[in-house]
């Protein structure tokens, strides 16, 4: 297999596709030598099954507005792989969201699951609807509309839903409610959901709680910490959010958050008063450029991502793909950025990775370093299945092993013959094989 010839293939049979592109590059180039010392993978063309989605599901959704109008959106669903268990992956709703970026964001789900040892397959799922400025019942029609066409689609042991952009648990109530009345079976078809019907403790924090215990992981190769870091974030959802708080609790230092309108900035972190306002903010839908009128000493940069704006050791991008550049990157390298974990999916775009690279600082790609949501999604699974909750502490300590299990692995894959280590090949390597060992166990399916 010549990972150039592959995608150049891919590229043709599937254009007008970036992001997609842009995520099967990055995997090809990393497993291209593993793949060639397995030549029974050539023979049953393994590299295409895996690069094309199994099947994608697309349909207009139509609903009423509270104005009685009808609105129609576009939705989605990507099954891409269920080799190691059954499809898995987040809804988005975003006015961003087509197809492209649905089909990257299922690939990079598949070697995600795959790292967290769990039985999940890799999917993903969206609309180009967006929640922002509707009313509940709005959101509550949508959904509805929405799971009306997908329903038939989804189910414990056939694909698994949750939360991303755009759908928190608000959304998945609402979509899990109507698939609960249509399928009339009270499962573990949706994850995210409220404690209520079948929710997990830790699963708000957990993208974020994950991301800081492999920045750990990852700084104690250099026998370093977390303390007395300043951390550059981006974003101000869920991810950015806890990713800030266990930063904080871990003696860092948060110098930013960001949301889609700008950035704010804290040069010497914020306080706890600060970030205490900012989190209540964020929960009832403001906007970051209102900080600056509760606290002056902050400053707004309207349109503004933080890479730029402030030093920092660590950068965490918590917000959405392809937020560093390469240019982002060499700012943040000339200040002194020493380790960038990514909360987001493939928040760095290829150049911006090279740059990271050839530094020789560690850098940990989303697929790894954010694995923690779907990996607190499975623990949801398996106490639905089990029809028990787990304390606090026990989910918590589930997730931390599995980070910590996660780093070991890349590691292992990703160690290069001068000791550094290439966490991009280490979590392609080592998702890639548990996949392709399935598949080929499975046959041609």
């Amino acid at each position: 297999m010549k990972a150039a010839e592959v995608l150049s293939d891919l590229k043709r049979r599937f254009p007008n596709e970036p992001e997609y592109h842009q995520a099967l590059e990055e995997v090809l180039n990393s497993i291209e030598e593993v793949y060639n010392r397995n030549p029974q993978y050539e023979e049953y063309n393994l590299i295409e099954r895996l690069c094309i989605p199994d099947r994608i599901f697309s349909f207009r959704v139509s609903w009423l507005d509270d104005k009685g109008k009808v609105r129609n959106n576009m939705g989605y669903r990507i099954q891409h792989n269920n080799a190691i268990g059954p499809y898995k992956g987040g809804i988005r709703f975003h006015s961003s969201v087509n197809q492209s970026i649905l089909k990257f964001l299922a690939f990079e789900q598949t070697f995600k699951n795959s790292l967290t040892t769990l039985a999940m397959g890799g999917a993903k799922g969206g609309s180009d609807f967006s929640p922002r400025g509707k009313s509940d019942k709005e959101i509550m029609r949508f959904c509805q509309a929405f799971i009306s066409e997908l329903w038939r689609q989804i189910g414990p042991d056939t694909d698994v839903p949750a939360g991303d952009i755009g759908v928190g648990a608000r959304e998945v109530g609402f979509m899990y409610g109507y698939y609960k009345k249509m399928a009339q079976e009270f499962t573990g078809t949706f994850t995210g959901k409220g404690l209520s019907f079948g929710g997990s403790l830790i699963r708000p924090e957990a993208t974020g709680y994950g991301n800081c215990y492999f920045l750990e992981a990852m700084l104690a190769t250099r026998n370093m910490e977390v303390k007395g870091k300043k951390v550059a974030i981006s974003g101000s959802g869920n991810v950015a959010l806890y990713t800030a708080k266990k930063i904080m609790e871990l003696g860092g230092s948060v110098v930013s958050l960001s949301d889609s309108g700008g950035s704010v900035v804290a040069p010497e972190g914020f306080t706890q008063e600060q970030f205490d306002y900012i989190f209540e903010l964020k929960s009832y839908g403001g906007r970051m450029y209102e900080v600056p009128e509760q606290f002056p000493e902050l400053k707004y940069f309207s349109g503004e991502r933080p890479w730029k704006l402030v030093k920092c050791d660590i950068a965490m991008p918590s917000a959405t793909q392809n937020e560093i550049d390469e240019e982002d990157a060499e700012a943040l390298l000339r200040n002194g950025c020493i380790a960038v974990s990514e909360g987001a999916n493939m928040p760095t775009t290829p150049g911006g990775i090279r740059k990271f690279q050839e530094a020789k600082i560690l850098y940990a790609p989303g697929k790894a370093a954010n694995a923690g949501g779907v990996a607190t999604s499975g623990l949801e699974m398996a106490q639905n299945s089990q029809k028990i909750s787990w304390t606090a502490e026990e989910v918590d300590h589930k997730l931390r092993q599995i980070m910590s299990n996660i780093h070991e692995t890349c590691v292992e894959y990703g160690k290069e013959k001068d000791g550094y280590i290439n966490y991009v090949k280490g979590a392609n390597v080592a998702g890639f094989m548990k996949v392709a060992n399935a598949m080929m166990a499975q046959g041609v399916l």
